[in-house]
């Protein structure tokens, strides 16, 4: 059998707050929309930009995260697949979409951005028999800078509400 690989990487800004809903088996479903651009230069020297809007959805454990953390504007990193997806409307016409069904996100920037300071927050759920068992998050140092105002340290205790 020859191998395949169906696998997107996304950096962009989310377009809407994040849709968190649950299935009827209590599966949490997250959904939002990330814009990503592309500029170029054309042969006559003339700039020209390109956005694109992708559908993003997370499943379980990782839905909950991006809920909590994910609102329109921020910067962010997704991983996953594409799926596409068919369904008959209400009006009886057939409909399609594809969407980045994730596995992984990062956070590129922080709720309370610094002019020089920048915050990664990396969450992926870890899998075990397709049940997810628990996320990470992980916080890289921020960069000193004597413009911007101090912010408070975060404790342990500060994240003792997160569900991992």
């Amino acid at each position: 059998m020859a191998r395949s690989l169906n696998r997107v990487q996304l950096i962009g800004n989310l377009t809407r707050d994040p849709e968190l809903r649950y299935t009827p088996n209590g599966n949490a479903v997250c959904s939002f929309s990330i814009a990503t651009n592309r500029s170029w230069t054309t042969d006559s020297g003339e700039k020209k930009e390109e956005t694109e809007f992708h559908r993003v959805v997370a499943w379980n454990k990782l839905a909950e995260l991006c809920s909590q953390f994910l609102v329109k504007g921020r910067k962010v990193y997704v991983e996953g697949r594409l799926s596409t997806r068919q369904w008959q409307a209400q009006d009886g016409s057939q409909k399609m979409t594809t969407e980045v069904v994730i596995d992984d996100m990062i956070l590129l920037d922080s709720k309370r951005q610094t002019e020089g300071g920048s915050e990664e927050s990396h969450i992926t759920p870890h899998h075990e028999d397709k049940h997810v068992e628990q996320a990470h998050v992980e916080e890289k140092p921020k960069k000193e800078d004597k413009k911007s105002e101090p912010e408070e340290e975060l404790k342990d205790e500060d994240f003792s509400d997160i569900p991992f």
